[in-house]
């Protein structure tokens, strides 16, 4: 028999934890409806959402200071909050296991504030395993608090699914998964979250299958994703580009149509390890999770052998785009870092050029530097490994102004398919 629950539906105070690209939007819509304060530990992080500079892109300054949202670093502020939101990053470590870090600091955080018979919920957005809600991160709250589950406090899980970048499936248009620990807690989230989407809620079965329903939707992509790399790879050595193939097998009415590329970043290239994890924890293999992720992981190495192979010498080498994915200045977890890494390996010399990342961040994170002037030069090789919005509209004169007579141009994403380039440049795409 649980306690009932405080605070009635549209009267809710709420803490969002972590303001990155998962928080801020979903901070934002909250504060729309609701009275809800931003916490984040980053405290340059906060000064700058505190004068509108979202350094993520995905909130305009105006939408930011039309919200009403309050910020802070410092979690005592939100000692009096109905329902604590958890979206801190949930990545892997060196071995590509999970590193709970992150989420457990989080957890510990609001243990800490956490007052008796106060009906509080705690809701995790992250990307975890299933049972990291209820198995690791409930028995914490209790270790640390002195407090009840079920009586004190209550668990919820609602997966994010935030696309950085993405303009269409934003947080207020997307359907959300919810779960709670009981129906009272679940029907008390279906309110607040269905107050800020219009996508409407889906009640999932348990917490631990909106734990498990997170986790396969990226699973899905990577496995499809490394099919794409690994046909690329076979066509390639028959002279066939993989792009190709793909306009004429897109004409069927039920083929599913995936890119072949690097898979980076935090959800597509971390998540199937979450999943594998807890599948060998149980005494099984994921054969074809790892498989996958083994396929996918070996792109960076793939693309930098095909280019020094066709340069069939070190030279000098530019790598246009750094971030993940295009058109966003997201820099976790990028494989063009392993591009690079494993060119200069070889023996290139590799400039780098990317117009959206920072690159403070890319100097700290990868001992990168990111030239600006990277343009103003020629090379004997120059990859677009991003296709970046920049990059995208360049005619045959724009790419030959950077490639020596000669040179390569591999176009990894096929963003130059339909240009035609000066005869004296070879070409290469998978």
């Amino acid at each position: 028999m649980t306690t009932p629950l405080s605070s009635p539906p549209g009267g809710e105070r709420i803490a969002v934890i972590g303001l990155g690209y998962v928080g801020l939007p979903l901070a934002v819509a909250l504060a729309r409806r609701f009275d809800c304060i931003g916490i984040d530990i980053d405290s340059n992080r906060i000064a700058e959402l505190k004068a509108g500079h979202d350094r993520t892109r995905e909130v305009t300054p105006d939408t930011l200071a039309d919200s009403g949202l309050r910020l802070s670093e410092c979690i005592e502020d939100a000692q009096d909050t109905d329902i604590f939101i958890v979206t801190v990053p949930t990545p892997v470590d060196s071995a590509n296991q999970p590193d709970l870090r992150p989420v457990l600091g989080a957890t510990r955080a609001i243990a800490a504030i956490l007052k008796r018979n106060a009906g509080t919920i705690l809701v995790y957005e992250s990307t975890v395993y299933p049972g990291v809600t209820e198995d690791v991160c409930g028995p914490e709250l209790e270790r640390l608090s002195g407090l009840k589950r079920g009586v004190d406090f209550f668990l919820g899980y609602s997966p994010e699914r935030i696309n950085p970048g993405d303009r269409e499936h934003t947080v207020d248009r997307i359907t959300k998964v919810i779960a709670g620990e009981n129906a009272e807690v679940t029907e008390r989230l279906a309110t607040i979250y269905g107050a800020v989407t219009s996508g409407g809620v889906f009640r999932a079965a348990s917490i631990k299958t909106a734990e498990a329903a997170k986790v396969i939707e990226n699973a899905q992509r990577d496995i499809n994703i490394a099919f794409m790399n690994e046909i690329a790879q076979i066509f390639g050595k028959i002279g066939l580009s993989v792009h190709d193939v793909l306009d004429a097998a897109n004409t069927k009415w039920n083929f599913l149509r995936f890119a072949p590329g690097l898979v980076g970043g935090h959800c597509i290239g971390v998540d199937p390890y979450y999943l594998s994890y807890k599948a060998q924890q149980l005494g099984m293999l994921p054969r074809v999770v790892l498989a996958g992720r083994s396929i996918n992981d070996g792109m960076s190495n793939y693309l930098a052998d095909e280019v020094h192979s066709r340069l069939g010498k070190a030279g000098r080498v530019l790598m246009l785009g750094l971030t993940f994915k295009e058109d966003v200045p997201d820099l976790r977890n990028s494989k063009v870092v392993n591009v690079i890494e494993r060119l200069k390996w070889i023996g290139h010399e590799v400039t780098i050029h990317d117009p959206l990342a920072d690159p403070q961040e890319a100097a700290h994170e990868y001992g990168l530097h990111v030239d600006a002037a990277a343009l103003d030069r020629r090379y004997d090789a120059v990859i677009a490994a991003v296709p970046h919005a920049r990059y995208r509209g360049w005619n045959g004169e724009d790419i030959a102004r950077i490639v020596e007579s000669g040179g390569l141009v591999a176009d990894i994403k096929g963003i130059w398919r339909d240009v035609e380039l000066p005869p004296d440049l070879r070409r290469w795409q998978l």
